[in-house]
């Protein structure tokens, strides 16, 4: 009866270590992937405030026949704690909040918004003679803590990017948010 009791009282160490192992490679597996999807759920931050960028542009646009490169004049205004630099070319850029942030991000990479009027601009801000006049916006930021940016744009007409492997998308249409240097998909 005593050997009974003794034998059934818990896990032999032998027990306890499979079992420590099983979830420390369960867990190797499943980390790379959950930082790899937390990133990318980090980016709906830039897409998000490039089409409000674009409707409160578009909306300026509505009234006064003109885009502008200040975001106080078309009020547009995020809240604070951004992950991302938002910029319309302009001096009323919305800057990365370093306090949050301290990885600063580096420059994004330049796309080409398209007008029907052949106005062309390769830099956020705004291009061509009012009222066929073109704007084009830009996100950057470093949402996964390594060394590259990630960029996107957003213009009022078609946006191009130029061949590059961190941008599998290389045209949008006017309203929709293009990377133009996705580090989180390609680690790039």
């Amino acid at each position: 009866m005593l050997k009974r009791i003794q034998k059934s009282r818990g896990f032999t160490l032998i027990e306890l270590m499979i079992v420590v192992a099983i979830i420390g490679i369960l867990a190797a597996i499943a980390i790379p992937n959950f930082i790899k999807f937390q990133a990318k759920s980090k980016q709906s931050e830039a897409k998000t405030n490039l089409k409000a960028i674009f409707t409160a542009e578009k909306a300026y646009f509505g009234e006064r026949d003109k885009f502008s490169t200040d975001f106080s004049v078309v009020g547009y205004q995020p809240e604070k704690g951004n992950r991302y630099t938002f910029t319309v070319g302009g001096t009323t850029n919305i800057l990365t909040d370093s306090v949050r942030f301290p990885v600063l991000p580096l420059a994004g990479v330049a796309s080409t918004v398209l007008a029907p009027s052949t106005a062309t601009i390769g830099v956020p801000g705004v291009g061509g003679a009012c009222p066929t006049c073109v704007f084009e916006a830009e996100a950057y930021g470093n949402v996964d803590n390594d060394s590259t940016s990630d960029s996107w744009t957003i213009g009022s007409d078609t946006n191009t990017v130029g061949v590059s492997t961190c941008a599998p998308d290389q045209t949008a249409a006017g309203g929709v948010p293009l990377v133009t240097n996705d580090d989180v998909a390609n680690g790039c």
